[in-house]
């Protein structure tokens, strides 16, 4: 089974634009902002959005012309969608009833999928009595029910209480590498895509701006957002050669220096993207002597704490974002307003140049 998408979507104004293929047994992760486009895409891909124009293939055979119980694919919407006159099997075993297959054979394999996607729920409770994660993983039955050949979640963890969200992952995850198919979810959040999917399509005010791997992301983020995602420092400008083997990388936020690549002169140097690493950012209450050829200041605009580890935003020019222990947070006493001098070496900043290989310096 194989997807592909090469389309335009206009709703009143805005205007989504994307092409992307998937590949049989590929979960596909559709990740951006709010507003980005991402339901707009799964829309246009289960059919209930027209095209303005493009295509839409599923197996090489093109579906866009064909209506959503046509194209052969299941979907579990945000909202659940489930009818709320009818018991939680009644929900599941709709799809089959809907295609022909007689009561008690759709009753039986619409307990079979309770049975494996939601074991706790009550196949006679009502949707109204359900909790948001027993909500979405009848939800995720009904779509598995009519054995589509392509699987389509949007946001699949959205309403789960923090105490679900763990086991609705795990169940979601289970049921993508065992569908066979192609599964593509919508997410909001990165670790629902960085988890759950092979590859990831980052969509950002209407169009794709990256295609890839949670690997390939992670090592090269394209835009500030992908690299947000993926916690890491991105920075975009011009790159000037130095004296002595540097460079100097400007942006419209302030400037880096930067290890200067071998024959500069060779290379397109005027839109060169750079990242660092956060934990290659040190941090100072006084400015640092030394050997540090960037040192940035500003004050602290936000400290997140995950484990012994703090990440902390520096409204610096360009704006930094530094990883340190929590031991190290406690004893320079930051917290937000606090002014810090951010201090990295030019070495550690990674080039990755128009026209040229990724340059580790």
């Amino acid at each position: 089974m194989t997807l592909s998408l090469d389309v335009v979507v206009r709703r009143g104004r805005f205007v989504v634009t994307a092409a992307f293929d998937a590949a049989d047994g590929e979960t596909l992760a559709i990740l951006g902002p709010n507003g980005a486009g991402k339901t707009t895409l799964l829309g246009a891909i289960a059919g209930v959005l027209p095209l303005e124009r493009g295509r839409v293939g599923i197996d090489g055979r093109a579906v866009e012309a064909l209506p959503p119980e046509e194209r052969g694919v299941g979907v579990a919407f945000q909202d659940g969608l489930l009818f709320p006159t009818m018991t939680s099997l009644e929900n599941v075993a709709f799809p089959l009833r809907a295609r022909g297959t007689g009561r008690g054979r759709a009753r039986d394999e619409a307990r079979r999928l309770l049975a494996d996607v939601a074991p706790d729920v009550d196949p006679a409770a009502a949707p109204a009595t359900l909790s948001g994660g027993e909500a979405r993983r009848v939800s995720l039955a009904r779509a598995l029910a009519s054995r589509p050949r392509a699987l389509l979640l949007d946001e699949p963890l959205a309403a789960v209480d923090v105490a679900a969200r763990v086991d609705v992952r795990a169940v979601v995850r289970r049921v993508a590498s065992a569908f066979g198919g192609v599964c593509v979810l919508v997410a909001h959040d990165p670790v629902d895509a960085l988890t759950l999917a092979d590859r990831i399509v980052l969509v950002e005010g209407g169009r794709v701006t990256q295609v890839g791997t949670p690997d390939e992301l992670r090592d090269a983020p394209a835009t500030r957002y992908a690299a947000d995602l993926v916690g890491v420092n991105l920075f975009r400008g011009r790159l000037e050669p130095l004296d002595g083997g540097t460079a100097r990388l400007v942006t419209p936020a302030g400037d880096v220096v930067v290890a200067a690549p071998e024959r500069p002169h060779d290379l397109d140097l005027d839109d060169v993207v750079a990242t660092l690493a956060p934990a290659d950012v040190a941090l100072h209450l006084a400015r640092p002597e030394g050997s540090p050829r960037n040192v940035l200041d500003g004050p602290v605009s936000e400290i997140a704490v995950v484990g012994d580890r703090a990440r902390v935003r520096i409204d610096a020019h360009p704006p930094l974002v530094a990883e340190v222990t929590t031991g190290s947070v406690a004893r320079l006493g930051l917290r937000a307003g606090v002014h810090v001098f951010a201090s990295f070496k030019a070495v550690e900043v990674r080039l990755r140049i128009p026209g040229a290989a990724t340059l580790d310096a």
